[in-house]
């Protein structure tokens, strides 16, 4: 008879000091980190949110460039109700996201202006665990951040950017580690039990976006402490957010 118990989670790494969150759309922190970033924000490091796109296309109802216009607006209270006060949109189209040279220099370019020392995006694997498939977007924004953030410290690569190539910026090597949030292949965790409301008030802020999916019944705060808790017994907190780890590997 074999053990089918999980093993624990380990806890991320808390020592540094300024992280750049890069997701496909508004509402994709919102699932499962945003608890994590109000735990960081109210250790006084700086978190800046980066939306590769403005997630016009996730409400039927609403034509683009409506939709456009709200989904920017709920993603900035979201991003403060958790104590962020930067966000960037980088106007890629939503729902036809293409992992490519295009999305790695515009990733690249945010890291070396935010110059962070970990940068967080979603899950980019082809399922949430089991048949629960992910979406396009998902998996072209992951993994354009991995291989942006190493872009992002090497001089010879998009060096328009670069000062010595006419831009206005430095090479930037100092990310440790990607963490990418709500992986099946997470290893690692965070314990959001004191900053599960604050994740639960930025959720709760896409309303239009909720609303749109038709889900009558959706209780923001079920549903994340749901998760939460699944998360939480296995890294001996009541409640966690789960994160696959990529360490880095250089410094400056």
């Amino acid at each position: 008879m074999t053990d089918d118990t999980p093993p624990p989670f380990e806890p991320v790494d808390e020592d540094w000091q300024t992280a750049l969150c890069v997701v496909a759309h508004p509402d994709d922190l919102e699932f499962g980190a945003a608890a994590a970033v109000a735990r960081w924000t109210g250790q006084g490091k700086t978190v800046v949110y980066c939306m590769v796109t403005s997630g016009e296309a996730g409400i039927d109802g609403l034509a683009p460039d409506e939709c456009r216009t709200v989904r920017e607006a709920e993603q900035v209270a979201s991003a403060a109700a958790v104590g962020v006060e930067e966000v960037l949109f980088l106007g890629f189209p939503d729902g036809v996201l293409e992992y490519g040279v295009p999305l790695r220099r515009a990733i690249a370019e945010v890291v070396r202006r935010v110059r962070p020392d970990v940068v967080v995006t979603g899950n980019f694997r082809d399922t949430f665990g089991g048949r629960n498939l992910n979406q396009a977007d998902h998996i072209a924004t992951g993994r354009a951040v991995l291989d942006a953030v190493r872009d992002a410290g090497n001089r010879w690569v998009f060096t328009e950017q670069l000062a010595e190539g006419g831009g206005d910026l430095e090479k930037w090597g100092g990310v440790r580690m990607v963490l990418a949030s709500g992986s099946p292949d997470a290893e690692h965790a965070v314990d959001t039990t004191a900053t599960m409301a604050a994740g639960v008030a930025s959720l709760a802020e896409h309303r239009a976006y909720i609303e749109g999916l038709g889900w009558d019944d959706f209780d923001p705060e079920e549903f994340l402490e749901g998760m939460a808790r699944q998360a939480g017994a296995r890294l001996g907190v009541p409640m966690a957010a789960t994160f696959e780890v990529f360490p880095m590997g250089w410094g400056e």
